[in-house]
């Protein structure tokens, strides 16, 4: 089994190489979906959100407002910090499940999309480590046209991520996500046949 680790910074389109990725066979094991998971009410982590902020972060039906947690977490980063270390080991025991049973079904090539891959330093995990990539300005619209956030919401949580350039010196195979899904998935294409090989 190749594991593969697939990131990017916020709204550069991840989620959409997945889909590609997973449309050539790929298992996706998707980060944000374990993180949904991880924060279930009458989780752990969920528990901890709640007494370290308070009820007014739950939603009438005892699920997690995800946006009023993220307009405090992404305006001071020791609260962000201080979210991660809650959610974050619960995602991770999570994966590893999931990874467990692509193994045992002897999956051939197993990506995990993880928007934090090298803020949490996990690079060595993988195989490979694939970036997403698309420019700030364009990360920026994408945000607030898809997700219709204020520019200055927006704006706190592309700075919240370690700056593409760092991501990308780093990667071993860069996508770049900034022009049509034609040109995606051409390249997509491209990276597949690598991962292929390899496999």
């Amino acid at each position: 089994m190749i594991l593969v680790g697939l990131t990017g910074n916020i709204a550069s389109g991840k989620s959409t190489v997945a889909r590609l990725l997973a449309a050539h066979g790929a298992t996706i094991i998707d980060a944000d979906a374990l993180a949904r998971r991880a924060v279930e009410p009458g989780s752990p982590a969920l528990r901890a959100i709640v007494a370290r902020w308070g009820n007014a972060l739950l939603l009438d039906d005892g699920t997690l407002d995800r946006a009023a947690l993220r307009r405090i977490v992404f305006a001071n980063p020791a609260e962000l910090e201080a979210l991660n270390a809650m959610v974050h080991p619960e995602v991770r025991r999570l994966r590893d499940e999931d990874v467990a049973a692509a193994r045992a079904r002897d999956d051939r090539l197993v990506v995990c999309d993880i928007p934090l891959l090298y803020e949490q330093d996990m690079e060595r995990e993988f195989a490979r480590v694939i970036l997403v990539h698309a420019p700030e300005d364009v990360r920026l619209e994408r945000l607030m046209r898809d997700r219709g956030l204020s520019r200055d919401d927006a704006m706190l949580m592309i700075v919240a991520q370690m700056p593409a350039e760092l991501k990308r010196a780093r990667a071993d195979l860069v996508v770049e996500n900034a022009s049509t899904l034609e040109a995606l998935e051409a390249r997509v294409n491209e990276v597949w046949r690598t991962l292929e090989r390899m496999a």
